[in-house]
């Protein structure tokens, strides 16, 4: 077997400025344990794709993560807030593409994040299944950068993609000031569209409206007035209630750490959001209930196959006495005596 970690063939193909296809070639043939793709550049960071094409120790399916790229050259403070998905396109319908999505602080503690069990190996290479074609599987990340903290690790080559910087200050409750580089975009926030005194996107302006007709003052204490910053933060908000949307079994304990740390530091900048850590609570509850509840039903699971095979021991059993009595009771003829 050849090294564990190799970069293997890819192409990329044209996509959105925030997304990016990786497309492994020779997959089955692939002797690597452990793939990375090229890296690329998405919200003025640079990244790249990890997948296991022949599983890991924990389950027999593919693992597909999104890793920072190059992070000996990261300064220190370095964090990016994004939230990305990852999606196992399946190449003859599309409605059965495998897609999983989360939110994630990238730091320099902790580079990557992804899911351990995207897509079962059967199933991926299945004659039929539409995931391997043509020897190919097809890998779609989308990334969207929400928070950043500390300086850009890359520059665009072409002036369009490289943005320019603004650097500002958000005072926190100890009066402390807190260095943060935000990504100046023209283009969103032209589009952009105002609720509240939040520039968001047409896609948000629904969520946001709602979030303010049910909490009214949840930002009436709430202090920047820079646009960037104002939507960073809303950005983060929406994020946080899209996580907590997810099926609680799809949350890991570093999803809803993060959730936790990013409330936290949300409420900061003046949020009241005392409405969205009851629900946090109440999500991590019931993931606590979801994972004893699965260890319940897997034993449960064994001991009615223990039962179940019991039984069919015994109706084995059952039969074989029934034919050892038929076989005895049988009357013996004249000349069987005679």
């Amino acid at each position: 077997m050849g090294s564990t970690e190799e970069l293997v063939d890819y192409k990329k193909e044209a996509d959105d400025d925030n997304k990016f296809t990786w497309v492994i070639k020779n997959f089955s043939s692939l002797p690597y344990d452990k793939v990375y793709s090229s890296p690329f550049v998405i919200g003025g960071c640079k990244w790249h794709l990890l997948a296991y094409p022949k599983g890991n120790k924990f389950n027999n399916s593919l693992s597909l993560y999104l890793v920072v790229d190059d992070s000996r050259s990261l300064p220190c403070g370095w964090k990016r807030f994004a939230q990305f998905s990852l999606t196992i396109v399946n190449q003859h319908t599309e409605n059965l593409s495998q897609r999983g999505e989360k939110q994630h602080w990238f730091n320099q503690r902790n580079l990557g994040s992804g899911f351990t069990s995207m897509l079962p190996l059967p199933n991926l290479h299945a004659k039929h299944g539409g995931f391997l074609v043509n020897g190919e599987v097809k890998i779609v990340v989308e990334i969207d950068v929400l928070e950043v903290i500390g300086n850009f690790d890359v520059s665009e080559e072409s002036e369009e993609e490289n943005q320019p910087l603004k650097k500002i200050k958000l005072d926190n409750d100890d009066n402390d000031a807190v260095s943060i580089d935000f990504l100046n975009v023209a283009s969103p926030v032209m589009e952009s569209i105002d609720v509240n005194g939040f520039q968001v996107l047409p896609s948000q302006v629904e969520s946001v409206k709602c979030i303010f007709e049910r909490h009214p003052d949840f930002a009436s204490r709430f202090r920047p007035k820079n646009r960037h910053l104002k939507s960073s933060y809303m950005n983060v908000l929406l994020g946080l209630i899209k996580t907590l949307c997810q099926l609680p079994e799809e949350l890991s304990d570093d999803d809803l750490e993060e959730a936790s740390v990013a409330v936290s530091y949300v409420e900061k900048g003046g949020f009241k959001l005392d409405w969205l850590e009851k629900k946090l609570a109440e999500v991590k509850a019931k993931k606590k209930k979801v994972e004893i509840g699965k260890a319940r039903l897997q034993q449960t699971e064994e001991e009615l196959h223990r039962l179940n095979q019991r039984c069919l021991d015994l109706k084995a059993l059952l039969e074989k006495e029934t034919a050892d009595v038929s076989e005895a009771n049988v009357p013996l003829s004249f000349d069987d005596v005679v």
